[in-house]
Parts: structure tokens; C-alpha cells; sequence
């Protein structure tokens, strides 16, 4: 790794900003997560409806490491939605899960495919990843799009590996990689 991502200063992008999440993101957080339209295609750990006190144990780093670059999408002042990566262990050090969502008023206007693209770069540069990954529930098209947009590459499909709201999905697995630090990203 570079350099603690805590400290270094997150990628910033046109018509949105990339940072820490504050306390003061509390309404916010939670007048764009409770949305049954966000949750489901999101694991568990972001539920619905998603209450002050979820928004609450979020910011205060009980349902995610918020010491990883995890990171609020601010458009306009407020935070509507968020970025995040958790760096693998052990001998998969090298490579990182990352995940995002984004509030439904922001849908379909291209920004969280510029999030991503700026986030992703900057994670493989900064964490000194050799492969970046996300997976997407299969009734998640947009998703997929997003990360297609971004030069990620479907790689395979982990079947009936979520069970989420009474059925069983499949899990789309889009990665980026390279085989050198220097590789560009």
C-alpha cells in the first residue's frame, strides 16, 4: 500500500465531490437510503426501510470500516449516496471488493458511472491493488452497465449465491486488473 487511504485526499470528479462521511450527513444519508429501490440490489447490511438508527450505527462505523476508503457522493452540498472498498487479506491483499449506491432522484443522469470512474483508478493507484471487483445482483442491469462503462470486465456469474427478499440470485462478477503497480488503471 502507498500510503495510509485515510489520509490521502479522495478523487473528486465533475458535478460531484468524494469524502468522508460526517455526522452532520445523517438526514441526508437517510432521506436517500430509504428507498426500497436502492435496497434491493444492495446486500442486507443496508436494509429497508433504512431508519435514523441504521443511518446512526452507519456514520458511527458499526456496519462498515469506515477506516477503509469508504467515501459519501456529495452533489450540490448534501451526500446521496456512497463509494467504498474493502481491501482483501492475507494472500489476496492485493485485490479489493468495492460497492456504491446512489440515491433514486440521481438515477440515470451518468453520475455514478463518473464516480466510478474516478474512484476506481484511484483505489488501484493508492491501495497498490492488482484487481479491483464488484459483484451485481442479477436483477441489477444499470449496475452492470456502470462498471462495463468503466473497462471492468464480466469475469462470471456466482449462482444462487443471495438470497434476498423471499428468492435466490445469481451475483454478476465484473473486475478490473493489471499485472504490474506500473500498469496503467
Amino acid at each position: 500500500m502507498n500510503a495510509d487511504p485515510a489520509t490521502l485526499p479522495p478523487p473528486q470528479g465533475e458535478g460531484f465531490l468524494l469524502r468522508r462521511w460526517r455526522r452532520d450527513d445523517l438526514d441526508s444519508l437517510v432521506a436517500h437510503a430509504d428507498d426500497a429501490e436502492v435496497s434491493r440490489g444492495l446486500s442486507d447490511r443496508f436494509p429497508y426501510p433504512y431508519t435514523r438508527q441504521d443511518g446512526e450505527r452507519f456514520l458511527e462505523g458499526q456496519v462498515v470500516d469506515l477506516d477503509h476508503p469508504v467515501f459519501a457522493i456529495e452533489v450540490g452540498g448534501r451526500a446521496v449516496g456512497g463509494i467504498g472498498a474493502q481491501p482483501g487479506r492475507g494472500e489476496r491483499a492485493h485485490g479489493a471488493e468495492f460497492g456504491y449506491w446512489l440515491g433514486r432522484p440521481l438515477w440515470g443522469a451518468g453520475l455514478m458511472t463518473r464516480v466510478v470512474g474516478a474512484f476506481a483508478p484511484w483505489a488501484m493507484r493508492h491501495l497498490a491493488l492488482y484487481r479491483l471487483y464488484a459483484t451485481v445482483l442479477d436483477g441489477n442491469p444499470a449496475s452492470a452497465r456502470v462498471l462495463a462503462k468503466n473497462g471492468f470486465e464480466e469475469e462470471g456469474v456466482q449462482r444462487c449465491a443471495v438470497y434476498k427478499h423471499g428468492r435466490v440470485h445469481d451475483l454478476r462478477v465484473f473486475a478490473k486488473v493489471r499485472r504490474s503497480l506500473q500498469d496503467a488503471t
